[in-house]
């Protein structure tokens, strides 16, 4: 532990004091709870900011395709000889896998049916209604949260590889701040960052354990509850830190070809015995009303009467969730990219996860609409009854195979489970030892154990939802930071661009 800096124990100790205070009774709190506290901060940062979100996710995707076609596209991000480490199809999955894996797993089916059933607007359980369902799913996890990605991940790569800078997040900031960014200052912003990690992996090792428990009770018929979930969490910490411990290059490199392969698998199987037309229809019209519409979308809030309870749950609740992940998320991203230049890999991070998050919803949530709208299956009577966690093996049991087809996805979500975590493991133990490629094992066992001990603590008190909204609140400081962050880019682009014409000269 002798590489571990004060950003490790300060966020350890505040890791502690949270799970803490979510572990208390709300009986002994009434007033004072983490639900209760949790949920007044979130809610009054959506309705009072949720403009400061929209137009700060917009700002890093026009800032992202500004990159693509700039003269700093050709910046490499490494030094001049440097290639890359790993294949497009390695690199691909595993920004992929660390990206939003195992929440297009959860919500593939049950995004759009939900959209379907509760419309942003218009009428619901209607052939426009299921239109716009799947454009607002293909939104949500589109190019706005790539670019969150991108904008990070980039900026850390660049410092970390052509900079030599330590691969932190404060260190980013260095042209703007100076040395404040290895005070107080730069500790604030890398705190901030491993907070916003801790807690949105817990949350999501959490919600994991949720939905392969659903799916073990919906297939198999095992008893649903608490203590299957917490076998889970354990099976999985075992699992996820033996492939920590392997390093990079074994564990999440092997895990996330592995998932990139069951993914595709699941997704070719469904479409061809699924209703293949339609699938590949609503595909296409889709997308083209997603890119027609994306403009609007972008900027859609509710000043009027409307009800703003739709926006605020879905959109404005995913652009805070994906700043939040971003630091994780970017972080990782910016680990397996050195070699790449700016224009090659702001074109690989936005637009591949782009397509592919579009087509597994096109089959998945098209599956599950075609289900409803033409055949009459009520599959979300399921979901009320039981659970989101249910809709896809809900969805899947009408298909040929179909508890094959819920086998394969339990075993989707468990490797995309294992490589979140064990991709979490290694950005903790980077941000926590001043930006080490290789932080040690032991800093590494030390935050796998404190991600897995939140979720199931939490899980057994009820209380991962505050967990959530916690570091979804980490959101809102993020978002300045990240703005400084394109600022302090630009800057550094524009130095080196004349670095590089004075050399010429």
């Amino acid at each position: 532990m002798k590489k571990v800096t004060k950003v490790f124990y300060i966020s350890a100790i505040v890791a502690l004091l949270f799970i803490i205070w979510g572990v208390i009774p709300k009986n002994v709190l009434p007033h004072a709870n983490l639900d209760l506290v949790t949920g007044v901060i979130q809610g009054f940062l959506v309705d009072q900011f949720g403009w400061f979100y929209l137009i700060s996710a917009s700002v890093f995707l026009v800032f992202a395709i500004y990159l693509i076609f700039s003269k700093y596209g050709g910046i490499k991000l490494g030094r001049p000889g440097d290639e890359p480490e790993y294949s497009y199809l390695t690199w691909f999955a595993m920004l992929f896998s660390a990206g939003m894996g195992i929440g297009l797993v959860f919500w593939g089916a049950a995004e759009p049916l939900s959209h379907f059933h509760n419309p942003p607007y218009g009428d619901a359980e209607t052939k426009e209604a299921a239109k716009t369902a799947l454009q607002y799913s293909f939104f949500h996890w589109g190019l706005h949260p790539w670019a969150v990605y991108a904008t990070i991940a980039l900026a850390l790569a660049y410092f970390k590889f052509r900079k030599q800078a330590p691969g932190v997040v404060s260190a980013i900031l260095e042209p703007l701040f100076g040395d404040y960014t290895k005070g107080w200052f730069g500790t604030l912003i890398d705190f901030i960052v491993v907070f916003a990690t801790v807690f949105g992996v817990a949350t999501s090792l959490g919600f994991g354990a949720i939905q392969i428990s659903g799916g073990l009770s919906f297939v198999f018929g095992l008893e649903q509850g608490t203590s299957l979930q917490l076998i889970i969490i354990a099976i999985v910490t075992v699992l996820f830190m033996i492939s920590a411990m392997s390093g990079l290059n074994k564990g999440i490199k092997i895990l996330s070809n592995t998932n990139i392969i069951l993914a595709i698998l699941l997704s070719l199987f469904l479409l061809f015995a699924g209703p293949t037309k339609f699938i590949l229809d609503l595909f296409t019209t889709t997308f083209g009303s997603y890119v027609q519409n994306l403009p609007s979308m972008s900027f859609r809030m509710t000043p009027f009467s409307e009800s703003s309870e739709w926006l605020g749950g879905w959109t404005l609740f995913y652009w805070a969730w994906w700043i939040a992940w971003a630091p994780f998320v970017g972080t990782f991203i910016a680990r397996v990219s050195r070699g790449r230049t700016i224009r090659e890999f702001v074109l690989g991070v936005l637009v591949v996860p782009t397509i592919f998050g579009a087509l597994w919803f096109a089959i998945f949530g098209g599956s599950a609409i075609h289900l409803e709208y033409f055949e009459g299956v009520n599959i979300i009577h399921y979901v009320e009854d039981m659970g989101t966690e249910i809709a896809l093996f809900a969805m899947l049991e009408h298909f040929p195979f179909g508890s094959f087809m819920s086998v394969l996805a339990i075993l989707l979500i468990s490797t995309f489970f294992i490589t979140s975590a064990d991709s979490a493991t290694f950005v903790l133990g980077m941000q926590t030892t001043g930006g080490s490629l290789y932080p040690p094992n032991s800093v590494k066992f030390f935050w796998g154990i404190i991600q897995s001990g939140a979720a199931a603590v939490l899980l057994w008190q009820g209380g991962l939802g505050a967990l959530q909204t916690a570091s979804i609140i980490v959101a809102f400081p993020f978002a300045i930071i990240m703005i400084l962050i394109v600022i302090s880019l630009i800057k550094s682009f524009k130095i080196e661009a004349k670095t590089l014409a004075a050399k010429k000269k």
